[in-house]
Formats: structure tokens, sequence, C-alpha cells
């Protein structure tokens, strides 16, 4: 018995391992292409020049260092040397070479960025990259089932609290409480104005997806109780992150998320 429990705990995880590699790649892909296709916005009069950007770093030397680092050859290297670090992933599994090289690049990039260009989804990107990152250190110094247990709990414990924090400033804010927060937010979608007949126009209908929204993040620990549970959470949040899509575009949400969801399950499975 203890060995098939052994066996069946080993399969789980080396499934739960490839899902987010795989899903974690795609999604970092995505980001990378994306800066990729915007380096003309990031020369001579494009908006976003690291000229400007450069007076915010105080010190002189790391001024220096990082003016080296972004021009346009090596800032276009390092995306494409991360895009190498990403077919690594995806065919030869993570490692500290490839997670670590990432880790790295995707600080250098938050330093390009002030700190973050998509806001939530860069946040849940570093997430994952150092749940990761920390798999493959503990695994260095100890066993590899408790450095990816330590990953996978540091995901998953970040992620469900993501949600269940978004429910509960929700909760607290009138304008979600009676459904005009819905409202406003559709209207200024990329599919915005909603038409005047259109169904959360009608203010029991709004607030009604209002509380549906902030009940579902406020109880996501619930998730954690059961691996049934948590693939039902997951489902739901893949249908609300692909209609945050699909009302404003906000792609890279969807897959920064999708990517922790292995991890949650794997956890949930494991209580």
């Amino acid at each position: 018995m203890t060995m098939d429990w052994h066996a069946s705990f080993m399969l789980s995880t080396h499934l739960a391992i490839r899902a987010i590699e795989l899903l974690f790649a795609w999604s970092l892909s995505i980001q990378t292409l994306e800066y990729l296709r915007m380096r003309p916005a990031t020369q001579g009069n494009g908006l976003w020049v690291w000229s400007i950007q450069r007076q915010d770093v105080p010190n002189q030397w790391m001024r220096q260092f990082l003016d080296s680092l972004f021009t346009p050859q090596a800032f276009t290297a390092l995306l494409v040397l991360r895009l190498l670090a990403l077919v690594s992933l995806v065919f030869q599994g993570s490692h500290l070479l490839n997670i670590g090289f990432l880790f790295v690049s995707n600080l250098a990039l938050l330093i390009r960025w002030r700190g973050a260009f998509n806001g939530g989804s860069d946040f849940m990107t570093l997430v994952v990259l150092t749940g990761l990152l920390i798999a493959q250190v503990v695994s260095h110094f100890s066993s590899s089932e408790f450095g990816w247990r330590a990953g996978f709990w540091y995901i998953t414990i970040q992620s469900i609290t993501s949600y269940f924090m978004s429910g509960s400033v929700k909760l607290l804010q009138r304008e979600w409480r009676n459904g005009r927060a819905m409202t406003i937010f559709l209207n200024a979608a990329i599919h915005g104005p909603l038409g005047s007949g259109h169904w959360l126009r009608k203010p029991w209908l709004a607030t009604l997806s209002s509380w549906t929204f902030i009940v579902w993040e406020s109880l996501a620990p619930l998730a954690l109780l059961d691996a049934r549970l948590a693939v039902l959470f997951c489902l739901i949040a893949s249908l609300f992150h692909f209609l945050v899509f699909w009302y404003f575009g906000l792609n890279r949400f969807f897959w920064a998320w999708l990517a922790t969801f292995p991890a949650i399950i794997w956890c949930a499975g494991q209580i």
C-alpha cells in the first residue's frame, strides 16, 4: 500500500510539473514575443525609451550597467535568449540553469518597465518563476520531492491569496456591492459601452453578477479542501480570466494565472 501511494504521488507530481512547465513556457513566450514586437516603441522617439526611464536609477554604476544592458541590440539579444531558455523548458524540463536565467532576465525586464509592464500578470509571472526557482534550489540541497512540494505550495498560496484579496476588496467597496462597478468597467471595455438594452444595465442583474464574483473569489481558499473542488475552482477561474481577456484584451492575465492551476490542484490533492 505504501509503495502504491508513493508511485501515485510521484505520477501526480510528474504530471503537475510538466503541466506547469508547459503552461508557463507558453505564457512567458507570449510576453517575450510582445516585447520583441514593441521594440520600435522603445527606441528613438518611441513611447518607452530607456533614456527617460534611466533617470529613475539613482546609482551611477548601476545606471551605466543598465545603459549597456538596454541598448537595442543587447535588449533584443536578451529576449532571444529568453525564448531559447523557454524552448529548453519545454523539451528538457526545468533545471537550475534555464529557470535561473529566466528569473534574472525577468527581474531585468521589471527594472526596464519601472516594476511592472502589465500589472497583475507580471506579478503572477514572477510568482510562478519564483516557485520554480524554489523547487530547483531546494532540490539541489534536499530531495526533488521536497523541492517541488515547496515550489508548488509557494505558487498556490500566492495564487489563492490573489483571488481572496480581490474578492475581499470588492466586498469592502460599495460600487461592487450594488453592482455599479460592473457596469462602469464594462462601459470602458474594448467592446463597450454597453448597449442600452444590455442585460447588465439592469441593476438587479448587475448586482447579482457582482456578488457572484465577490463570493467566488472570497471563498477561493476552500478550493484547497479537495482536489475535485480545486478542479472546479480552476475551471471557473479559467472562464473568468477568459471573459476578462475577451472584454478587456488582457491576454497575459489569462495565461499567467492558468499557469498556477496545476500547483493548486496538486496541493489540494495532497491535503
